[in-house]
């Protein structure tokens, strides 16, 4: 707009000018040599511009025909130069696409016409390592190292050349040179201290992590994460051989990021060490309220050696309460109740984390708790197949990689702090008879064993008791189903009145009479040592092979005493009686056959015979 009001304005002054000559006319004379030319100042004026334009024109036309030579070579040029660059652009367009027989085309005539051109050196590097030229495209590199301005470019194509032949130290070797020539290259800082990690070089790998949050390669929240788990994993080297300089090193890693579960552990342990437990509860806790953890609560409960299962069990309730209704804390809290014979409190931890969380921990310390509490190897039985089946708690993963133990490098990929404290993808989709509706009945505990209900363990009826009446004053034996005699049994056997021994028998069969059907009452069994099994509070023994009992002076099987024994139903009368089970928990495991548990403690149990 302004360049139109100037021009306007410079029309509008020629136009003045003008007018101002055509309103003053006059004559101009020219008198040169003799001879006399007289014109109008109007006719003057034209005259001149005209041929000063004139001789601007030919001006131009001899300068045209002087410099054609350099005109005509500089046209040739340029367009040689614009088809190499066209034919560069097709090159990159076609290497973008994947087609290396045109890359390799494009790029042999953008390098015939652009002379020395840095892209299409790279091209044609880039496109024999796409063709898998590796040979030539080593070599085209090798030669970019000798030009400054492709030094960079060479070391780049050499690392990735390393990377794939599985040359760890070239690569790093490529990486650090470039690193060094070219200050703040983001691929050159990061592979640098990707491969000083996965060799241990801790120190030099803190150095360059704070050379690239300088050259603002990673930001804040980055830098502080990967430095602490440098530092962890550098205390951890150090722990044997300087606990005072790893201590330092995982308070401060504890300090730059309160959520590294192995660095507040590692602190926890080495102030333990040195005596100063405050320091150590005071790290676990920070750490525990940014990500409960089994670990921390572990190294929580024994933060001061020699402490007895109830002093653990208070100081992991009030672990458990900086976080509250967390599923670690909850089974924390039951491991230390267990341990502090707090069955009570540690069934009802128990029963809330089967109801939220039941992973396979879970079912295994409800095993655990069954074993300690009553020593019922049924129930312990059945919460092991629910733990079998149950979904794996939460591990160390990475990419395709499942550790119990953290590191600090994924053995994947070399990458830093890769490992998360999750459950396995694997067992996400896992459904078995664990995550199936647990019956109540099941989490309750046992009741309470009557004392004395051992006599009473298991009475059977005779099938016959008629005949079973009759038999009691015959020759044959009488013997009676009941479980393992017991001291008190035998006792009350040899006190036994000789009025019930000597009890008349209405039909005393001879010998020769005696029949199957005269002897069908049951025998009394005695285990066999051999062969036990273990069904729970107040179960009695009982064996594979039955053994009769011991006689009674007259020569006469003596009847079981005691309320509900076969003697006390066959004197009453009352044949109808069922059979009774005194027992407040039926056996649901007969427990193991052969020799497998005969090394192990055995319990009580039953077994029943057809």
């Amino acid at each position: 707009m302004i360049r139109v009001l100037i021009f306007i304005a410079l029309v509008f002054a020629a136009a003045l000018g003008l007018a101002w000559v055509a309103d003053r006319p006059g004559m101009l004379t020219l008198d040169w040599q003799g001879y006399r030319i007289e014109t109008g100042l109007m006719t003057a004026a034209v005259a001149l511009v005209a041929f000063v334009a004139l001789a601007i024109i030919a001006w131009n036309v001899v300068l045209v025909i002087l410099r054609s030579p350099d005109l005509l070579g500089r046209f040739w040029r340029r367009r040689r130069k614009d088809r190499g660059y066209a034919a560069l652009s097709k090159g990159m367009l076609a290497l973008g696409v994947g087609d290396a027989a045109a890359a390799t085309r494009h790029g042999g005539e953008a390098a015939k016409l652009l002379k020395g051109d840095p892209a299409s050196a790279l091209l044609l590097a880039q496109t024999a390592q796409l063709a898998g030229r590796h040979d030539e495209a080593r070599a085209r590199f090798e030669k970019m190292l000798e030009d400054p301005a492709l030094r960079p470019v060479g070391l780049h194509g050499l690392y990735v050349e390393a990377e794939r032949l599985d040359e760890p130290v070239a690569a790093r070797h490529y990486a650090e040179e470039a690193a060094a020539l070219v200050p703040g290259l983001d691929w050159a800082g990061r592979a640098v201290l990707g491969y000083q990690a996965v060799a241990g070089d801790w120190a030099d790998a803190i150095k360059t992590l704070e050379k690239n949050y300088a050259a603002k390669l990673i930001d804040k929240k980055t830098f502080r994460r990967h430095k602490a788990v440098l530092l962890t994993a550098h205390a951890l080297e150090q722990e044997d051989r300087d606990p005072d300089g790893a201590r330092a090193l995982a308070n401060e890693a504890a300090g730059l990021a309160p959520g590294l579960v192995p660095a507040a552990v590692l602190a926890a342990r080495l102030a333990t060490r040195r005596g100063d437990i405050r320091k150590a509860l005071k790290v676990v806790e920070a750490a525990w309220k940014v990500t409960p953890h089994p670990e921390l609560a572990e190294a929580y409960a024994h933060a001061r050696t020699g402490d007895s299962a109830q002093d653990r069990l208070k100081r992991v309730k009030a672990l458990a309460a900086l976080r509250a209704h967390s599923t670690e804390g909850t089974l924390a809290l039951a491991r230390a109740a267990i341990e502090a014979g707090d069955f009570a409190l540690a069934r009802t931890q128990l029963k809330g984390a089967l109801r939220n969380a039941p992973t396979q921990r879970a079912f295994l310390m409800m095993a655990d708790l069954e074993e300690k509490e009553h020593g019922d190897r049924g129930r312990v039985r059945e919460w092991l197949a629910r733990a079998v089946r149950a979904p794996a708690d939460p591990m160390w993963v990475t990419e395709g990689a499942v550790s119990e133990t953290w590191a600090p490098v994924s053995p994947v990929d070399g990458r830093l702090d890769a490992f998360e404290w999750t459950t396995p993808p694997a067992t996400l989709d896992h459904h078995g008879d664990a995550l199936e509706a647990i019956d109540d009945a099941l989490l309750e505990a046992l009741p309470e064993p009557v004392r004395g209900a051992e006599d009473d363990a298991l009475v059977i009826l005779p099938s016959t008791p008629t005949e079973a009446e009759d038999a009691t004053s015959g020759d044959a034996e009488v013997p009676a189903v009941t479980s393992a005699p017991q001291p008190e049994r035998a006792a009350a056997k040899a006190e036994k009145p000789e009025a019930e021994a000597a009890k008349p028998a209405e039909a005393k069969p001879t010998a020769g009479d005696a029949s199957p059907a005269k002897t069908e009452a049951p025998q009394r069994m005695e285990p066999a040592p051999e062969k036990k099994a273990a069904t729970g509070d107040g179960a009695a023994r009982v064996g594979d092979a039955a053994k009769p009992a011991p006689e009674s002076g007259t020569g006469k099987a003596a009847p079981a005493k005691g309320p509900g024994s076969v003697a006390d139903v066959i004197a009453g009368g009352d044949a109808s009686r069922p059979i009774e089970f005194p027992l407040k928990h039926m056996p649901d495991d007969p427990g193991p056959e052969g020799d497998e548990d005969d090394e192990a403690p055995r319990k009580p149990g039953f077994r029943f015979f057809n």
